[in-house]
């Protein structure tokens, strides 16, 4: 699917939300043995349980939802900016001062260290096992 389709089948396909789908009344409620209510309102209050999910849900994303996503894409265009604009280019400096502080150092190491390992090196030569 290309980037500007919808899937209106499968909504969340890389299961953001997936222990929301598992919701169910008995997932809330639970009678222990011994303490029951009678079995038509425990059937009744299950099916305004889900009914009332719904319909709240609903209602929620009808009033606040297109808002909220209108909010939630203004906020990812701001981080795409910023990445953009401002975080990858420091980057770069970053990256571009970071070479050239290896160069220096490579340099000291190969100036000052290695002569000093080479002669000690030297020096054990000589012994074998």
């Amino acid at each position: 699917m290309s980037g500007g389709e919808i899937d209106l089948i499968n909504r969340d396909p890389n299961g953001l939300n997936a222990h929301l789908g598992t919701l169910h009344f008995n997932d809330v409620f639970g009678e222990p043995d011994g303490v029951h209510s009678i079995d038509c309102v425990w059937k009744i209050s299950a099916k305004c349980f889900d009914c009332w999910k719904l319909l709240c849900y609903n209602i929620l994303t009808i009033v606040y939802g297109i808002f909220i996503a209108a909010e939630w894409g203004c906020e990812f265009a701001i981080i795409a900016f910023y990445h953009i604009w401002i975080i990858s280019p420091c980057m770069k400096i970053f990256e571009i001062n970071c070479g050239l502080c290896q160069r220096i150092y490579a340099s000291c190491v190969n100036c000052c260290l290695v002569p000093c390992c080479e002669a000690m090196g030297s020096l054990f030569v000589a012994f074998k096992k």
